[in-house]
């Protein structure tokens, strides 16, 4: 037993390390959320007029709307209503899987919060292009919905996460 834990150490740690920090991560994040009771998250918000902004520079007319008790901003294009940016949307528990994994698989101090900062930056701005040309895509092509909400952005996001986490294990993490 003690072989085969020794065989398998860094593995283990890695495993723990990271069900540690996306344990804390989520529940800290929970917690942000439930200071909002029904209303949506300041983040999201955020998300949805930030994409407001950049769907607008494409010249559609543009609007967002809340409505009280509803955890989610309504979206219009050309007072047409498109989507519902919800909490999903603003890409924080990609951001927590992401940030769980950088911790999980070390670096030094200095250059894992760098990366971790860096790497959220780019998962935020990446996300607001994605929510914008997501509603947009929605106006244009609404019978592709399913296939825009779930596999394409989706896979977008996604996929490049596991390129920084590439980037990540390759070039700036401890090598044990």
């Amino acid at each position: 037993m003690l072989k085969t834990f020794k065989k398998y150490k860094a593995a283990v740690f890695f495993v723990l390390r990271f069900f540690v920090a996306y344990t804390v991560l989520t529940l800290l994040y929970n917690a942000f959320l439930n200071t909002f009771n029904e209303a949506p998250d300041s983040v999201t918000r955020l998300v949805a007029e930030q994409s407001r902004v950049f769907v607008d520079w494409f010249d559609y007319k543009v609007n967002t709307e809340i409505v009280e008790k509803e955890p989610f901003v309504r979206f219009f294009i050309n007072d047409h209503y498109v989507a519902r940016i919800v909490e999903g949307c603003n890409a924080i528990s990609v951001f927590i899987l992401f940030t769980a994994f950088i911790i999980a698989y070390r670096g030094s101090i200095k250059k894992t919060l760098t990366f971790i900062l860096l790497g959220g930056i780019l998962i935020y701005f990446v996300n607001i292009f994605r929510v914008g040309v997501l509603t947009i895509g929605l106006y244009r092509f609404p019978e592709y919905k399913d296939f825009m909400h779930q596999i394409l952005f989706p896979v977008a996001i996604y996929g490049m996460v596991f390129l920084l986490w590439v980037l990540w294990v390759n070039k700036y993490a401890k090598k044990e």
